[in-house]
């Protein structure tokens, strides 16, 4: 792969699975309370924390499949699975209040600051975008990779706050049916994301590549 087809493979693989779109009816339905300060606060620490994580298991992905014992094919594997089932979901248009349970919208609800958790685990940088920065952290094969992998992850999260930050100052204006359109859109190019990753890693199985 080259250095450039990496580069867009990043942000775009990356935003699709985190779709931050799918974000804003959560986002808003747990801060009902607050001010649009008070969101625009939230989004900012949401982000910047997702984003940290993010990059952590960016630039340690390496590290963690040596030190577990796991074989990349079998990541790209189990991670594309993974994804694909979210973005199914997303392709059905399933209500995005699944991907947090009744006890942790409780708690949400309680929680005099929800920017740490749901909004910003699990909502932005859940199982699917740790599994895809350590797929595609396997595939950086020098440093010119690594910089534009976190360069790719930092513009997805600008983008995400963006969006927050759009939510928060026109929530009353968003359309929903262009939500439902723009997820199902998400969906189909999370689908494709996925289905690259199991080829990739049963492509670079021992039997397979031998």
């Amino acid at each position: 792969m080259s250095l450039l087809e990496f580069a867009l493979l990043v942000p775009v693989s990356l935003f699709a699975i985190i779709n931050p779109l799918s974000s804003v009816p959560a986002f808003l339905s747990i801060t009902p309370n607050d001010t649009r300060e008070e969101r625009l606060r939230m989004a900012r620490f949401a982000c910047m924390l997702a984003c940290g994580l993010a990059l952590s298991f960016a630039l340690t992905g390496q590290f963690i499949l040596s030190f577990l014992g796991i074989s990349i094919p079998a990541l790209q594997i189990a991670g594309g699975l993974v994804l694909l089932t979210i973005a199914f979901d997303m392709l059905r248009a399933t209500n995005d209040d699944r991907r947090l349970t009744s006890e942790e919208s409780q708690i949400a609800r309680k929680q005099d600051d929800v920017a740490v958790t749901p909004l910003a685990v699990p909502l932005l940088c859940g199982p699917g975008a740790i599994s895809a920065v350590i797929i595609l952290q396997t595939q950086a094969v020098d440093w010119s990779y690594n910089v534009a992998m976190v360069l790719g992850v930092l513009l997805v999260y600008l983008a995400c706050y963006l969006i927050l930050h759009a939510a928060a100052h026109g929530a009353a204006r968003l359309n929903p049916i262009s939500l439902r359109v723009l997820k199902r859109i998400m969906g189909l190019l999370f689908a494709s994301v996925a289905v690259q990753f199991i080829i990739n890693g049963v492509g670079d199985l021992p039997f397979v590549a031998g």
